[in-house]
């Protein structure tokens, strides 16, 4: 049985980006023929990862794992609004406008009377030192309280501080238990991080098919991460029968959420045909959002196909420019240097410039 390569890391679980290739590209170290205008490969055999589900107010950049070292989980975990308690409604709402201070004192308040989601609400805000100093055992104090209450949310975040052992030691069986009840009660990220724990098979036995389960549950309910995990499972066989188009409308929900990985296997799905029809200038278009996004992948496959002139017209300034860019995150590809030692020196000299200004402007 060939499993993804998912393991845990320090936020859980990082990904880095995709190692889905086009066959317009040899592997990243190694050269090869030229390549086949017509024809794509399927990804080499380094399956992607998926990316852990911690929320914070601004989107960070995702990454992936290798290996499988004992797992370090944040709590970071937005509480969702309620819809039937305007006066919680007015915590959420100071806290999404960045008023911590405010968000802080509101909830306080609220808190004494009982409302969970205001326990929530204290639990985030002194977790990640937002509006009060960072306190983690006073974060542990109210998200408990809250998760005794029965807020999905608190469960999970309580979840993560116990796994790292923030706030009071590790203690990793307790966590699986809280993210099975938050899981239970519907909470996303935690039916999918408890997924990849059954999949790590470290803190609990694995079980590919009760993580392609949870998986589901997550994907169903619109988490990217888990759809972009799920659609590795389904174009694999991993825990659930290998279906090539299943896994592609797995990628275009995730890819819809901006989630880079997707992104780029995605398009590479468009780009081959692979589970879908084959739309090799909308595959262009994606790599090159991805590109833009800080895919190191998406950089390189995308300097092949304008190099080549591969589903959209030939631009090697701009292509070698992305090429440039890819090496300096570590996707360099020889194949391709030897090209751009051939360039002209005036075009060479305007991608080195393109690459250095996009560079510089990160």
């Amino acid at each position: 049985m060939t499993l993804p390569r998912i393991t845990l890391v320090a936020t859980l679980l990082l990904a880095t980006p995709a190692l889905a290739q086009l066959q317009i590209t040899p592997p990243a170290t190694i050269p090869s023929p030229a390549p086949d205008k017509q024809k794509a490969k399927e990804p080499a055999k380094e399956k992607p990862k998926a990316t852990p589900h911690t929320i914070t107010r601004k989107k960070e950049p995702a990454p992936k794992p290798s290996a499988s070292p004992s797992p370090t989980l944040p709590a970071t975990v937005i509480p969702a609004p309620p819809t039937d308690n305007s006066n919680v409604d007015l915590v959420f709402g100071a806290y999404q406008r960045g008023q911590y201070k405010t968000a802080f004192d509101l909830a306080s308040a609220r808190a004494q009377t009982g409302d969970a989601k205001a326990m929530t609400m204290l639990g985030e805000l002194y977790s990640n030192a937002m509006g009060i100093r960072r306190d983690y055992a006073k974060a542990v104090e109210w998200y408990k309280r809250a998760a005794d209450a029965g807020d999905r949310e608190a469960m999970f975040a309580l979840a993560m501080l116990r796994m790292a052992g923030r706030g009071g030691p590790v203690d990793k069986g307790e966590a699986v238990k809280l993210m099975a009840s938050a899981a239970k009660l519907g909470e996303p990220k935690a039916a999918y991080n408890l997924a990849l724990l059954y999949l790590d098979g470290q803190t609990l036995p694995q079980d590919v098919k009760r993580s392609a389960e949870l998986l589901r549950q997550a994907a169903d309910a619109g988490l990217p991460e888990a759809q972009y995990a799920l659609a590795t499972f389904y174009k694999e066989g991993t825990g659930v029968p290998k279906d090539p188009e299943r896994a592609v409308r797995l990628l275009q929900a995730a890819s819809l959420a901006d989630n880079v990985d997707a992104e780029v296997e995605y398009a590479i799905a468009m780009f081959n045909g692979t589970g879908t029809p084959k739309n090799q200038p909308a595959a262009v278009a994606l790599l090159r959002k991805a590109a833009r996004q800080g895919s190191a992948i998406a950089q390189n496959r995308l300097a092949w196909v304008l190099i080549n002139g591969m589903g959209a017209p030939v631009d090697k300034v701009e292509g070698f420019k992305w090429h440039l860019v890819a090496k300096t995150s570590g996707k360099g590809d020889p194949e391709l240097d030897k090209q751009l030692a051939d360039l002209p020196a005036d075009d060479r000299t305007k991608a080195e410039a393109a690459a250095k200004k996009w560079l510089g402007n990160k």
